[in-house]
């Protein structure tokens, strides 16, 4: 049999996923039953026939219409009666199996949402995908087999008894073929169990792969990497291929043996049974009867043997996705909220950050390439902090004793070279991570004591690589939101993203295609700001979120939210000197450290890496000239 750790989880799983769906799992069993039953009497009923019709007409030669319906009705009535316990067991297992896994991949997703951007840096979005589709697929999988090999067990007993009801010696003979399987069964999942296991964790890793191939097509065909791109899939594939091989030439040579011995069994009680009949022992239904019980019941056998063959990728699956359901990691909330609607003020205190990284995450995968990091305004690749799950086995502090205030209804820009913390910094602002140490406080509230959903409904960030749906602008925009179609027009227009929209061919109508492939960066920049400012956000992150945008828009847009009667507290991350001198304060990192704060013409002043990081295309294009 299969080891007892995974027959003691499978069996934990298995009652986990009963107490989610239980009236449908006990309409599947009751079907099951229904039809181990009438499998079985199916034996008696032939048994009944042979004696009373066919014996007779062979006898006379000859049979009447009226005993081809009696035979016909009854074999037909249990065919009837076991015709519905199947579909009982199957639409009703069919229910068990698809409820639990819906309801598993809801929890999984559910805690993606809550798990914080650090825990994402960690995890490839192929292996995501996999946990939350695969993983959870293989795990309730069982639920296939289970109510059949649960329900056919009266099937068995039933059939049984039957046996020894019609004569002891045959069936003392046919049992005789029960340990037989049993043993074959045995050494088939001593055999089966780690070949299954690792079939499954391969498919996890061909989804893992072909996930990470879709999201960086652009950088493929761009370095003319496609060759090598699918020989990295082809060499995972091949992997999956070699475990299913391997799975089915264990099936392979099993299968036969395991059909077989019912087979033998029932030569052997015919064998016995012509002796029995010859020496008048019993009549030839009786012989009939218990052999046809000895092939029947070796279904139950065999079923169970079919549930023991799914318990491996069962345990497989659940602890992966276990792993993320376990997951630590998940923000918590306090009960405070922020009254008011104008903008608020930030502060941050002492904070500091470091990325955490193993080399392995914790899902137990030892990634081959960087994640594609989930954020607020959709999917960016990692920032410019490094957060990218490499192998590297520490991490510096990416931010070290930060402390700040921005006040309410001012713009902040953070400008520093690259790594040196900027967009750690604007994640933290908006708490999609939280800080290592130190606090980050909105109208003097520690942002982790605040209710669940406040931070999204007040703050909102921007990233530089804007994601966009396959689906229209206004979708786009409002992301299923019961927003107006003048309230998404209004933060167009302020995004400047409202003529370009208008000269589309559908307008606010148009599918701009997956992540926005129809669309310019800029373009995409622009529906990306106006998804944020629909909202109304009283505090907006712009973290390089203007950096595809012409610069003399860029101005356009940046003026319009100064002067926005809605007016926002305002952190920026830039780079163009025209932007960061229309900011009310700049804070110039390097290193993860505050160097110097202070307005543009006070740190073109003092700050040597400040002016030099600002003024560098300037004297690029002098020294080009």
């Amino acid at each position: 049999m299969a080891e007892r750790p995974t027959i003691a989880a499978g069996a934990r799983i298995i009652a986990r996923g009963v107490r989610h769906r239980p009236w449908p799992f006990a309409v599947s069993v009751l079907g099951s039953v229904v039809y181990g039953v009438a499998t079985a009497l199916m034996a008696w009923v032939i048994g009944r026939v042979v004696e009373h019709e066919v014996q007779p007409a062979v006898s006379a030669g000859s049979i009447g219409a009226a005993g081809v319906a009696r035979i016909v009705g009854t074999v037909l009535a249990v065919v009837v009666v076991t015709t519905v316990g199947v579909l009982a067991r199957r639409i009703a297992g069919s229910m068990t199996t698809f409820g639990v896994a819906a309801d598993y991949r809801r929890k999984v997703t559910r805690q993606y949402q809550r798990l914080p951007l650090s825990w994402h840096h960690r995890h490839p979005s192929g292996q995501l995908l996999s946990n939350a589709n695969a993983d959870v697929e293989s795990t309730w999988q069982i639920f296939m087999p289970l109510p059949m090999a649960l329900g056919v067990v009266v099937m068995l007993v039933t059939g049984v008894v039957q046996m020894f009801l019609v004569d002891a010696t045959m069936a003392a003979i046919g049992l005789v073929v029960f340990p037989g399987l049993l043993a074959a069964n045995a050494v088939f999942q001593r055999f089966m169990s780690p070949r299954a296991t690792l079939a499954q964790e391969r498919r996890a890793a061909v989804s893992e792969v072909a996930h990470e191939s879709f999201e960086a097509g652009m950088v493929v065909k761009t370095l003319g990497a496609e060759d090598e791109e699918g020989a990295r899939f082809g060499r995972s594939a091949d992997a999956l291929r070699e475990a299913n091989i391997a799975v089915g030439r264990t099936r392979g040579i099993f299968d036969p043996v395991i059909e077989a011995i019912p087979t033998v069994g029932t030569l052997l009680v015919l064998a016995v049974g012509t002796q029995r009949v010859a020496s008048g022992s019993i009549g030839p239904a009786e012989v009939v009867q218990v052999a046809y019980l000895v092939s029947v019941l070796a279904f139950p056998v065999r079923a169970l043997g079919w549930v023991l063959g799914e318990l491996p990728r069962s345990v497989v699956g659940w602890n992966r996705v276990a792993a993320v359901l376990d997951a630590t990691g998940e923000m918590t909330y306090g009960s405070a909220v922020l009254p008011g609607e104008g903008p608020v003020a930030v502060r941050l205190t002492g904070v500091s950050f470091r990325h955490v990284d193993t080399g392995r995450d914790d899902l137990g995968t030892a990634p081959e390439h960087a994640a594609v990091v989930p954020t607020s305004g959709g999917t960016s690749s990692v920032g410019e902090d490094g957060a990218d799950g490499a192998s590297a086995p520490t991490r510096r502090e990416a931010l070290t004793d930060v402390t700040l205030d921005v006040p309410a209804g001012t713009t902040l820009a953070v400008v520093g070279p690259t790594g040196a913390g900027k967009s750690t910094l604007a994640t933290l602002v908006v708490r999609l991570m939280d800080p290592t140490a130190g606090e980050v406080a909105w109208d003097g509230v520690d942002v982790r004591a605040l209710e669940r959903g406040v931070t999204s409904s007040v703050g909102a960030l921007v990233p530089q690589q804007a994601f966009l749906f396959d689906d229209t602008v206004r979708e786009n925009v409002t992301l299923g939101e019961d927003v107006s179609d003048d309230a998404v027009l209004a933060a167009l227009r302020l995004a400047r993203a409202d003529g370009f929209v208008a000269a589309l061919p559908a307008g606010l109508d148009t599918v701009v295609g997956e992540k926005g492939a129809t669309l310019s960066g800029g373009q995409r920049q622009r529906i990306a700001l106006a998804r944020a400012l629909v909202r109304k956000p009283r505090l907006l992150v712009l973290d390089d979120a203007t950096s595809a945008i012409d610069p003399a828009v860029e101005q356009e847009i940046l003026r319009g939210l100064a002067a926005d009667t809605h007016r926002s507290t305002v952190v920026l991350v830039a780079y163009r000197m025209a932007t960061i001198a229309l900011a009310d304060e700049i804070v110039y990192l390097e290193e993860g450290r505050v160097r110097d704060r202070g307005t543009h013409v006070e740190l073109m002043a003092r700050c040597a890496g400040y002016r030099d990081l600002v003024t560098a295309y300037a004297r690029a294009a002098q020294e080009a000239r």
